[in-house]
């Protein structure tokens, strides 16, 4: 791929013998740390996103376009690992911010899968939905996950998690991201594509630094 050619593996910097030996050491070393320095729990999700991420979602790029699907499930597990280091616990909260992040990865990826939907094709990298070279498909996807995330990031102060002060930032928000999805889903173009990929990296942040300022007691879930 264009995009990535210059990394060091590819690029022949580095052998992939010497990247397996390094990959395996620092993995081992990073679930041993977790699991002596926080708890077991931490030290399990770890692993559990690291396997799945490495044994199902990299070769399912090459096979199945469900890879987005998969990869999203590890991809949110940053979420989680944090929360049963601070709590040791997986409670309902966790798994809304986990909902959160797991939606978010959809518009996110997709976009990016869209923008460079033909290095992609060059490497067989299964990316997008088979045969949309309209992009009708993949923005319709799109659409809908970004519809599911607006609805998902409401939750938090439904359950209490936060104040009414971060419903209306969420709405806010929300209503920003999915006009953006919107106009690219109406283009379906590479300019579109990546002003939705900007929205995306620019919504995750401020949702999150709203949910942090609007949170509510600990004693309503969260691990502060």
């Amino acid at each position: 791929m264009r995009r990535t050619a210059r990394r060091p593996l590819p690029a022949g910097r580095l052998q992939p013998q010497e990247v397996l030996w390094f990959g395996l050491g620092l993995s081992l070393a990073g679930t041993a740390y977790l699991a002596l320095t926080l708890n077991l729990l931490t030290s399990l999700v770890g692993l559990a996103a690291l396997l799945s991420y490495l044994l199902l979602y990299t070769p399912l790029k090459r096979r199945s376009r469900l890879c987005t699907l998969v990869g999203a499930c590890p991809g949110a597990a940053p979420v989680l690992i944090g929360w049963v280091a601070v709590r040791g616990d997986l409670a309902p909260a966790a798994w809304v911010l986990y909902a959160i992040l797991f939606l978010w990865q959809f518009p996110h990826f997709l976009a990016i899968g869209w923008l460079y939907r033909e290095d992609y094709a060059r490497a067989g990298m299964l990316m997008i939905p088979a045969g949309d070279g309209s992009g009708r498909a993949t923005f319709g996807l799109i659409h809908l996950t970004a519809q599911a995330l607006v609805a998902v990031s409401f939750l938090p102060t439904l359950m209490g998690m936060a104040e009414m002060g971060y419903l209306g930032a969420a709405l806010l928000l929300g209503v920003g991201l999915l006009d953006v999805v919107s106009q690219a889903a109406s283009e379906r173009s590479g300019v579109a594509a990546r002003h939705l990929l900007r929205a995306t990296i620019i919504y995750l942040p401020l949702l999150c630094l709203c949910l942090g300022l609007f949170r509510t007691d600990p004693v309503a879930g969260w691990p502060l």
